[in-house]
């Protein structure tokens, strides 16, 4: 098996090291071959995503991804700053279905930003388009009007974008409770309209799936009101965006959240979901749970191996059950566990 290892910029170096060291105690058969990537890209290469790292990705069979991002290349123009090199990877390789699980382990309840009671148990997944929608859509760019400049951007879905989604939607659910709430804006735009009608449409090929609807603005509202009324959410790629973060709130915290970003295939770049966190980043206190989480999940979908994820899954819930806590899930006045401490005590638990 060859993974890509992608530690990119800030806490990424700190938080990739710790869910490496964590695979390799499994022992499995895994090759692991490091590249530059976003910021690091920049000043190793010139590009945030050099023609070796991409080659590599190519080359792989899955990618364990740090984060991207260093205000020293802010000024950059736009396709030469670090954040560009998800985006590239993400078009290059295929990567449209975005899987984001926000899940609350029992443990961490009490560090939601919501009453306990309305987060314990609370198990749900983002199904997220990644390749579309306005992020990609053309035309775009900023033009002079008269006597002042506009900015404009072309939100863009084809009825088959739309469909692949639905699909990874629905067969998630399967091996969930079987419910997926399609979020869209479909009493104000066209391109949501289009993805409810397709929708609709691809559910009937799965019936055993209750399908509802909801638009962006009160889904956003019922994340913080009920949050437990949702199995499986699909929606395009800045909807996802923004409700997956918010989503990430309701877990205690952003540290905790990982990702996969898949192609058809199967094969896939798996990432926490927070950033870089530049200022954090070289004093060992970034909480490591995200990529280890990512890393399990990378276990399970691109490298068959499901009995190891969730082995890894386990060690973390064993851990945060003996007490530990990284500094942004600490209980107020307590101990804090440094990011090689965290990796540590998962290695060991494991």
């Amino acid at each position: 098996m060859r993974v890509a290892v992608l530690p990119g910029d800030g806490i990424g170096p700190e938080i990739v090291a710790q869910a490496r060291k964590v695979l390799e105690k499994l022992n499995l058969k895994i090759q692991f071959q490091e590249a530059a990537v976003g910021g690091a890209g920049v000043a190793a290469a010139g590009e945030p995503l050099p023609p070796e790292t991409l080659r590599l990705a190519k080359g792989a069979d899955a990618i364990l991804f740090g984060a991207v991002g260093d205000p020293r290349y802010d000024t950059l123009e736009r396709a030469k700053r670090p954040e560009q090199a998800i985006l590239g990877l993400r078009k290059a390789l295929g990567l449209f279905a975005n899987l984001r699980p926000a899940r609350v382990f029992p443990e961490l309840a009490a560090s939601s930003s919501l009453r306990p009671e309305l987060v314990a148990g609370l198990d749900i997944l983002i199904v997220r388009e990644l390749t579309g929608d306005i992020y990609f859509g053309q035309p775009k760019g900023i033009r002079r009007k008269g006597a002042e400049r506009e900015g404009f951007d072309t939100m863009l879905y084809s009825e088959s974008e739309v469909r692949r989604i639905a699909c990874v939607a629905f067969e998630a659910a399967r091996g969930r409770a079987r419910r997926v709430c399609s979020v869209d804006k479909a009493n104000v735009l066209e391109t949501s309209q289009l993805w409810r009608e397709v929708l609709i449409q691809e559910s009937k090929n799965y019936g055993d799936i209750e399908l509802s609807h909801m638009y962006v603005d009160n889904c956003a509202m019922q994340l913080v009101r009920n949050p437990k009324q949702f199995d499986v959410i699909v929606t395009g790629n800045l909807f996802g965006d923004i409700l997956s973060d918010e989503a990430s709130m309701l877990t205690g915290s952003i540290g905790m959240l990982p990702s996969a970003s898949l192609d058809a295939q199967g094969k896939g770049l798996y990432e926490p979901i927070h950033g870089s966190a530049p200022d954090i980043a070289g004093r060992g206190i970034a909480n490591p749970l995200a990529t280890i989480l990512s890393a399990a999940m990378m276990l399970r979908y691109s490298l068959g191996q499901p009995e190891a994820a969730a082995r890894i899954e386990a060690a973390v819930g064993e851990v945060l059950r003996t007490g530990l806590r990284t500094a942004d899930i600490q209980a107020a006045g307590g101990p804090a566990a440094s990011t090689e401490e965290m990796g540590d005590a998962v290695v060991a638990a494991l």
